[in-house]
């Protein structure tokens, strides 16, 4: 059995940490890339040559595939610093006996603070009123308030709850969606509502739900059609849940006034890509799970994932196969 553990998520390679602690207590060896590798995602060459002689790997964004993983037959744990994990091929995992771990519960807070900075930075002008200024202006339109205005969170799960104190403490009135709940955890101060009356009557709508075959492009034109004109969009989850040329016509239209996104489909967007033109759109890259408290507790959590696997142990509560 191998004692090595790939370290692929980026603000981790060669940082030093309390995870690493964790890896080394348990009888592990982190391995970190070479300083080649020094994009966001290990290369795919990278992942075949080191990957197979691995125990574990503490995973960034990198793809998965079943084609990688036949090649690791030494693999036993993908441990995911974050909660998505649509980057792996989940049935492969199933099938050749990986397991696959989620760091749930540890960055909510950080996905709220920067859906909320994006908010505040369309509606109070604040990027392009520095640019402007940079550029020798002095334009003092007036900001939009957000104090009386209803935010519809897509998903009330651990980020969409994280989101519900911080709207309120702004003034803000909530409606919530989520198929999988019967009731609102916070009653009537966060109603329930069906997708198209979520459309119907938000001014901001968050999205906080996962790619899956049923939410892929839910933001598309027959959903904008059902939004408010005038509506901003907030995106801190996926990338694949807006249809962005169906996006990029309703900001050009005004029907949608504004959109903060941490994610795009692809990452980054490419050169040609009008979002990152336009005025009315703020863009951050992917870093909303990541401030450097969040990023401390996911690598901890994850490299205790790894250490609990070597030990003989399931880490029941992180698994997603």
């Amino acid at each position: 059995m191998s004692n090595r553990v790939l370290i692929g998520s980026l603000p981790l390679r060669h940082q030093p940490g309390r995870f690493r602690d964790i890896l080394l207590e348990a009888g592990l060896e982190p391995v970190d890339p070479p300083a080649r590798e020094d994009q966001s995602e290990l290369s795919a060459a990278y992942l075949a040559e080191v990957l197979p002689s691995c125990f574990g790997f503490v995973a960034g964004a990198e793809k998965i595939d079943e084609p990688i993983m036949q090649r690791c037959p030494l693999l036993k744990i993908i441990a995911r610093t974050g909660v998505g994990y649509d980057v792996i091929d989940i049935p492969a995992a199933q099938k050749l006996g990986i397991r696959v771990s989620i760091t749930p519960g540890v960055n909510q807070e950080s996905v709220a603070e920067q859906a909320f900075g994006l908010l505040l930075g369309l509606t109070r002008r604040i990027a392009v009123n520095s640019s402007l200024i940079a550029q020798g202006q002095w334009e003092r339109t007036l900001p939009v308030p957000i104090r009386g205005k209803t935010i519809g969170l897509i998903g009330l799960g651990r980020i969409g709850q994280a989101m519900v104190p911080r709207a309120k403490a702004f003034g803000m009135n909530l409606l919530a969606y989520d198929p999988y709940l019967k009731n609102s955890p916070f009653g009537t101060d966060v109603p329930l509502a069906s997708l198209a009356e979520l459309f119907a009557n938000s001014d901001i709508i968050s999205l906080h739900i996962p790619v899956t075959s049923e939410t892929i492009g839910l933001v598309r034109a027959e959903t904008i059609q059902l939004m408010k004109k005038g509506v901003i969009i907030i995106n801190t989850a996926r990338g694949g849940l807006i249809h962005e040329p169906d996006l990029i016509d309703a900001l050009n239209s005004g029907h949608i006034t504004a959109a903060g996104l941490d994610v795009t489909n692809p990452e980054p967007p490419q050169p040609d890509n009008p979002l990152r033109r336009l005025p009315n759109v703020l863009i951050s890259p992917h870093l909303a799970g990541i401030d450097t408290k969040s990023m401390a507790d996911m690598a901890d959590l994850a490299a205790w994932c790894v250490a609990e696997m070597k030990a003989g142990r399931l880490p029941q509560h992180c698994l997603v196969c």
